[in-house]
Order: structure tokens, then C-alpha cells, then sequence
């Protein structure tokens, strides 16, 4: 894995340099696999980050949403259903970094179902960082579900480190929140109707103290993110391959009235992998 961006001194080639000379080469030049602290320290949520109800003399951002997110050149989000065929050993090492970074993993009920998710679990790479952070062993899971049409037996629900959290709108049925609880979860109301409001979600949760979030899609969710305009990063693997067909694309919902600009922050690349970071204008 190499640091393409930013440019620094130690991204720029190495003048004349042999394959025998690498030994002395700067780290981000060489192409080899980065450790899982050299990956933390490169995808840290911004510091410090704050609860709502911190003080008005306090500048810190209440909470910081990122999506993690891959698409082929041709901007298929999946193959055949599912993300996995598009992705890489890189990808999925930085997949486990994101996770062990977060709070809590906000997911959309759909991706629960197609992707088969299971509770996220503690990692001793991520223990003595998380500690320190006074973060729990491991993320939360926060499933967003409008109908609960989920499988309250499945291990998610049933047999997490931490407790799965369920969000959903004011107008859900009371047997399927009883269903919910029964096996384990807790059911948050982050919306007056159906549907979950993404704003009302997101303070929801740093409400309770999980202010560094992280959205895996799918990408109607992720849509209804960026379109209620709390979406903070996207870190987007491009994958060198071409799918054609008519997969979805990372993000699904209505067209934005204006296109909303992002920067860019950060690229490393892996065996023709690109792992951007892009943070919201």
C-alpha cells in the first residue's frame, strides 16, 4: 500500500532508486502492507468530537458520520447482490480499521438481510486505542428499519458483544418493537412517521454517546444521508474492475437538487485499488 495523496516529501518518487535501496526508502513509498495502527492513525476521526449538550464556547463537531463504501469502474456498489466480489484484501482490512474506530455501524435493513451481518466483534489491535477512547470493546450495530421485517433470532439480535440498537419511525408496529426487545435489541423512535428522519438518527445516537459513526450503506440508505446533508466523509474504494449490467450504484433515492461538493482528503492505492477519503465542503 503506497500514499498517493496528500503529497509530501515522502510521496514524491525516490530519485534513481533501486529495488536494493528500498530498505532505506520513506515508508509511504514502498508498496507493502500497512499495519492496522499505521491505518488507524491514517483513518482517525477528527479530535476532539463532543456530545450535544457540550458548550456553546466549544468549536468541536457533536458527532462525525463517514459511509465506507466500494464501486467498480463503472460504478456498479455490487456484483451479483453483494459488495464482496468487488472488494480486495486491502478493502477489507481497512473495512475491520473503520470498524474498530467506530462508535456504533449504521446499517440499512436491506444490506442486514442480502449481506448476512453479524454482531461486530472486539479486536485486541483496536483494545488498548479503544480504552483509551472509553469506547466499548466493540461497535454497535444500528439497524435501520421502517417495517422491522427483520429476523429477531439471528445472532446480530441475539448474542452481541454490545447490544444491537434498531431505529425506527414513530408509525412501527408495537408487536415488532416488542419482538425487537424481546430478543435483546433497543429500539430507538428517530422519526414522527414510518421512515427514519437521518438527522433525528444521528443525533439520536450521539445523544447516547456514539458520536464517531459509521454508515456501510446500503446505498438507499447512504442516499437518504447525503440528501438530509449529515453525511460528514465518504471513504470510497474504487476497485480496478468492470462489471457492466445495471447494479446499483453506492448511492440510490432522488436526485439532489444541487450536487453537493465534497474535498478530497486522502488516496492510497493497493494492487490498483484506490482508497479515497473525501470530507464535506
Amino acid at each position: 500500500m503506497r500514499r498517493l495523496f496528500p503529497v509530501t516529501d515522502q510521496t514524491a518518487p525516490a530519485p534513481q532508486a533501486q529495488p536494493e535501496d528500498w530498505s532505506e526508502a520513506p515508508a509511504n513509498l514502498v508498496d507493502r502492507e500497512w499495519t492496522l495502527d499505521e491505518l488507524a492513525e491514517a483513518y482517525a476521526y477528527p479530535a476532539p468530537l463532543t456530545t450535544p449538550g457540550t458548550p456553546a464556547t466549544s468549536d468541536a463537531p457533536h458527532r462525525w458520520l463517514r459511509a465506507n463504501m466500494v464501486s467498480t469502474l463503472d460504478g456498479a456498489a455490487q456484483h451479483d447482490g453483494r459488495s464482496q466480489a468487488i472488494s480486495s484484501d486491502a478493502d477489507m482490512r481497512i473495512f475491520g480499521t473503520l470498524r474498530g474506530l467506530a462508535d456504533v455501524v449504521i446499517v440499512g435493513a436491506e444490506t442486514v438481510r442480502l449481506e448476512g451481518y453479524r454482531p461486530a466483534r472486539a479486536r485486541d489491535a483496536f483494545a488498548a486505542r479503544r480504552a483509551a477512547d472509553g469506547q466499548a470493546p466493540a461497535p454497535a450495530i444500528a439497524v435501520v428499519s421502517a417495517s422491522l421485517d427483520l429476523d429477531f433470532s439471528l445472532p446480530l439480535f441475539t448474542s452481541p458483544l454490545v447490544p444491537t440498537l434498531v431505529l425506527t419511525g414513530a408509525a412501527a408496529s408495537p408487536d415488532r418493537i416488542r419482538d425487537a426487545e424481546k430478543a435483546g435489541a433497543r429500539v430507538i423512535v428517530a422519526g414522527d412517521g414510518p421512515g427514519v428522519e437521518p438527522d433525528r438518527a444521528v443525533t439520536a445516537l450521539a445523544e447516547m454517546g456514539l458520536v464517531r459513526q459509521l454508515t456501510e450503506g446500503g446505498p438507499r440508505l447512504l442516499g437518504q444521508f447525503a440528501a438530509a446533508g449529515v453525511l460528514d466523509e465518504l471513504c470510497l474504494t474504487v476497485a480496478p474492475l468492470l462489471t457492466v449490467g445495471s447494479a446499483q450504484r453506492i448511492t440510490g433515492g432522488p436526485v439532489l437538487p444541487d450536487p453537493e461538493r465534497f474535498a478530497l482528503a486522502a488516496v492510497l492505492e493497493e494492487a490498483g485499488f484506490l482508497f479515497t477519503r473525501y470530507r464535506r465542503i
